[in-house]
This record gives C-alpha cells, structure tokens and sequence, in this order.
C-alpha cells in the first residue's frame, strides 16, 4: 500500500510543478526575460526560447497537467478502489460488490481531486505568484526538455487548435498589442496604492502620457495675464514693468495686444549698454514663434527643441491672440510646480474647504470643476468656471462686484471680479 501512495504522490508533485511552472513563467515580466536573455542568462535564454511560441508552451503545460492528472485518477481507481471495497464488505456492509466497487471510486477520485487541487493546483500557483521569477527561471531546464520530448504531441494539438480557430474566423498568427496605454496606467496607480512607486513619480509618469493629449491652450497664460510692452511707452516705462515683473520674455506690441512685432529677451536686455528703443529693438526684440491654441504640448516641446523658441505667442482661429506659453510652462505640465523662491504663491484652482464646500478660482478649468465636484456641467459652450458663471448670469460682471448665483446643482457666492473676470468664488453644493 505504501507504494501506490508514493506513486500518487509523485504524480500530484509532477502536476503541482508543471501547474506553478504555466503561471511563473505568464507572470514573469517578458521585457525583462528578453534583457536577461540578451545578457546571456544561460536559463533566461531557455525559458525566452518557450516563452517566444506562446501557443507551443502552453499545449506544452497543458499536456504535462492533463498527463499528470489522468495517470493520477487512473492509478487511484486502480489500486486503491479495490481494497476500499474489500473493507468495507469486511465490515458487514450488505451492498453488492458491483455498487460497492463503484462507489469507492467515486469517494477516491473526490478525495484525490481535493488533494490535487489543493496541492497540485492553488498551492503551487500561489507560491509561483509570490516567488514568480525565481520559479520560473528554476524550471527552465525541466520546460525545455518537456518542450522537445512532447514536441511531436505539441505538434498535433497546435495544427488542431489554429485549424479550428482558423474555422471559427480567427488568425491563430496574428499578432495583438499585449500592453495598452490604459493598463501601464492602472500598474501605475496600482503600484503606488500600494507603495511600491512614490506620488511623485506616479504624477510625472501620468502628466507624461497626458502630455501627447494637452493642448498649448490648457497650460498657457491667459490673454488676460500676459503682461506687454507697448511701442506707445517710453523706455523708462518699459524699464519698470521689466524690473517689476521680473519675467525673462515680453511681448512687444505695436499699440494692443493684438499687434506683436516680437519678443524682447530679457537677457539681451540688460547686456546693452545703449538701451535706446532702436537698439534694444534690434538687438532685444526677437521675431514672435506663433503657433495655433489647437497645437498640442507634446508638438510644440518638439518645435521649441527643433528652432530653439522657448516663447511662444498663441493665436485664436481668428489670428487674435489668445495667450503666451513658454519652455517653463511645459515643464511644470510634465513634472508639477517649479515655482522661484521669490514668485508668490497662486491658489490652487480648486480648493475643498469643507464637506460639500469648494474655494474655486474663476481661471478654473471648467472640466476639472465637474470631475472635483462630481456633477454634470455644459463643457461645450464654457472652457473656465468664470465663463459658466458668466453664461448663468447672462451679463459680463463689473470690477469689484460680489454677488450670488443659484444653479441646478450649487450655490455660488462670487467674492472678487477683477477686469470683468471672476478670480474667486465659493461653492457649496446643494
């Protein structure tokens, strides 16, 4: 008796390696087994070998499981469901031998199949989840050598299982994208829910993917923020607002906004020893790099590097001007705020105070507003919470007025207006 068990134990062992060994090798990431087989891993090499014919490996696996667990039910019926009836007809029990024969079989193959799915199946597999690469490159050997002795086996049932593929319409050969952006992004915050990559580093990953989509509209200043200098100044004007505002770029217009020669650089600026107008335009005043609000941020990163542009003036479809973006901009897109010291803090668009409460700036993205807020708002017609108030109102506010506004889903108390824009504004939801 205590051979057929060992027999049995052997071939549940032989299951439980084969079983540990399909789900190592589908865990182990293949990125990595190429660079280790590149670096003449001599067991990398072996396992990425398999691992390239996914369909030959698996029939491979599957062959050695269905192997191990048929050999495992025939040889327990055999040896073991014999002395089985023989005992229990020992202990008086008035059944025909038939039905009693029967019956051992099927109390065997249900206490088989329990030690062969714990131990020859979830066990196994758990432990090829938590020690995946160690596992499956410890089984290179054992796979390759399974590969060639069941090659002509794994032959027969690859040809059987692309020809009906190929009946039900469907290209055993044909080769699928494995790894989407949308999957790389929920490994990402997978990996940080549970501390394996930093926030910081989740963020940039992120901002990078969402970088491609960003549209130079979304990430520049404003219209109403760009600060000009105008041919109608003097050079002591001029002088102050640069030493004001301490920026390294102006735009310089004809006489408003909508007429730029060029862009003075800062840089050139404060080098000249003559800061007459007609030297510091010819010397300071570079062309203006216009681009359109459509372009989006990943196009324009390339078109800054190709022609050296660090500022860009953006135009509307109309040609007028609809904003300023610089390299600085883009970067703070990629990897967050990298404010100087001396800059003063903005507020943050959207700043919950309490439950059910929000601090939100009117320059607000008016999408951002819906996602924070969780309600539906019209993103059609508005782009900026300021413009939805402005809709809901009807009216272009006057500077310095504060007033309230009811809507389907909030209550709107609006605390400044500067240049007939809304700057800040509190919301409660109703």
């Amino acid at each position: 008796m205590i051979g057929p068990i060992i027999v049995q134990v052997v071939l549940i062992f032989l299951n439980a390696t084969f079983a540990s060994a399909e789900i190592a090798v589908i865990s182990m990431s293949e990125t990595k087994l190429k660079m280790m087989a590149e670096e003449k891993d001599k067991r990398a090499m072996k396992l990425f070998a398999l691992v390239e014919q996914p369909a030959k490996f698996l029939a491979t696996i599957q062959v050695a499981i269905t192997l191990a667990g048929l050999l495992g039910g025939a040889f327990a019926a055999d040896n073991f469901a014999g002395p089985l009836t023989d005992l229990l007809i020992g202990a008086g029990v008035a059944v025909p031998r038939n039905v009693l024969n029967s019956a051992a079989v099927i109390v065997i193959t249900l206490v088989l199949t329990y030690f062969q799915l714990v131990f020859g199946e979830l066990v196994p597999k758990r432990i090829a989840m938590k020690k995946t690469e160690t596992l499956a490159l410890g089984m290179s050997g054992i796979l390759s050598f399974m590969a060639k002795a069941t090659a002509p086996l794994v032959w027969l049932l690859t040809a059987s299982t692309n020809g009906i593929l190929r009946l039900m319409g469907i290209d055993p050969n044909q080769d699928e994208d494995t790894v989407t952006e949308e999957e790389i992004r929920m490994l990402l915050v997978e990996g940080n829910e549970k501390g394996i990559i930093p926030q910081e580093e989740n963020d940039i990953i992120q901002n990078v993917f969402e970088f491609n989509d960003t549209s130079v509209e979304q990430i520049c200043t404003r219209r109403r923020d760009v600060i000009y200098l105008s041919l109608q100044d003097d050079m002591e004007e001029w002088e102050q607002i640069i030493y004001e505002n301490r920026h390294t770029h102006y735009p310089v217009c004809r006489e408003g906004q909508e007429d730029i020669v060029g862009v003075l650089d800062t840089k050139d600026y404060f080098r000249l020893k003559d800061q007459s107008r007609e030297n510091v335009m010819a010397s300071a005043v570079d062309k203006a790099f216009f681009i359109p609000e459509i372009m989006k941020a990943n196009v324009l990163f390339a078109k800054m590097k190709q022609t050296r542009n660090y500022f860009a003036v953006i135009v509307d479809e109309y040609g007028g001007l609809s904003g300023i973006i610089t390299l600085h901009d883009l970067m703070e897109a990629l990897v967050g705020d990298l404010r100087e010291l001396e800059e003063p803090v903005e507020p943050e668009d959207i700043e919950k105070l309490d439950e059910g409460v929000w601090k939100i700036q009117g320059s607000a993205d008016l999408e951002d507003v819906a996602e924070e807020l969780k309600i539906k708002l019209d993103l059609d017609d508005y782009d900026t919470f300021s413009g939805y108030i402005c809709g809901e109102i009807g009216r272009i506010p006057s500077d310095g007025e504060s007033f309230h506004v009811e809507t389907e889903d909030m209550s709107i108390d609006v605390r400044s207006v500067e240049n007939h824009v809304i700057r800040e504004t509190i919301v409660r939801l109703k």
